[in-house]
């Protein structure tokens, strides 16, 4: 009997995962990450299972982790999903992501400042994220990857873009919650541009957070929201190691409590069946609203 299953392009998974087509060339001839359903002679053809992994590659890069130990981890993943429900249609816009990395490239500040700040203003963080940002991080990472060449390309974009989305954050009036919420990345974790990103997103949204960024130890954690009641706080793990269950588990107990929620790789999915585990910015940020009452 024919199988049913529903099978997509390079096209259509480009499209999906927001990443250009080459990069999904380049996935499958580096990493071994193409599409399960290819025959020699015929058209490639990606089945749910290709596009749960690829998926998990595309996050993994997102938050920090190299390509290769991506690569690795995504081809180990055994999931099937559902492809309406993997992930939301993206459209990478090839050409600011292009002129974006050409100027990465030349250590242009200005231009990536003044063309990044245009496509804030005009498609909120977001989109701009989902569509420039990630796409424009997965050029830069995969050109490191393959030369070993350009690590200062990297650091000089991080900053630049970790100081615009301060400004959305700074720009914040009226905000519609009586307390901030709290954004952290825990342990000795040293990667923050995601929570950079989901501070901009939700101040778009009048929502206030108290950012304590990058290794936040549990004892800090703790006082803040001994201090602060927070309707929600935010943990954020790229690392396994710095992802230790006491973060959400040994918290004070305040009235009313927080609505905790989990983003990055690092979190243990079997520790955190009873706490809200969030898969890319948008979910993270419905989820804040929720507990902020929007």
């Amino acid at each position: 009997m024919a199988s049913t299953e529903e099978l997509l392009t390079v096209a259509a998974v480009a499209r999906r995962l927001g990443v250009a087509p080459a990069t999904l060339r380049t996935w499958d001839r580096r990493y071994g990450l193409g599409p399960s359903a290819h025959e020699s002679g015929e058209h490639r053809r990606y089945r749910a299972s290709d596009l749960a992994r690829l998926t998990l590659m595309r996050r993994l890069i997102t938050s920090g982790v190299s390509p290769a130990d991506a690569a690795e981890q995504a081809k180990n993943h055994t999931g099937t999903m559902n492809v309406e429900k993997i992930v939301e249609d993206y459209v990478v816009r090839e050409e600011l992501v292009t002129a974006l990395h050409k100027a990465a490239k030349a250590l242009d500040k200005k231009f990536i400042e003044a063309a990044l700040r245009k496509d804030l203003a005009e498609f909120g963080v977001e989109q701009s994220w989902s569509e420039v940002i990630v796409p424009l991080l997965f050029l830069v990472g995969n050109e490191w990857e393959v030369s070993g060449e350009g690590v200062e390309i990297e650091h000089v974009l991080t900053e630049v873009l970790k100081a615009i989305l301060r400004e959305h954050v700074e720009d914040i009036r009226k905000p519609v919650n009586a307390h901030p919420v709290l954004l952290a990345a825990v342990g000795e974790e040293l990667h923050s541009l995601a929570l950079h990103a989901l501070a901009a997103a939700l101040a778009e949204r009048r929502i206030e957070s108290y950012f304590l960024g990058a290794r936040t130890p549990h004892e800090a954690l703790c006082a803040m929201i001994s201090r602060s009641a927070p309707p929600a706080v935010f943990l954020w793990a790229q690392l396994s190691k710095n992802a230790d269950p006491k973060f959400f588990n040994q918290i004070p107990s305040i009235r009313p409590m927080p609505r905790v929620v989990l983003g990055g790789p690092g979190w243990n999915l079997d520790e955190c069946k009873y706490v809200t585990v969030a898969q890319d910015i948008s979910d993270a940020v419905a989820e804040i609203e929720r507990a902020v009452g929007l």
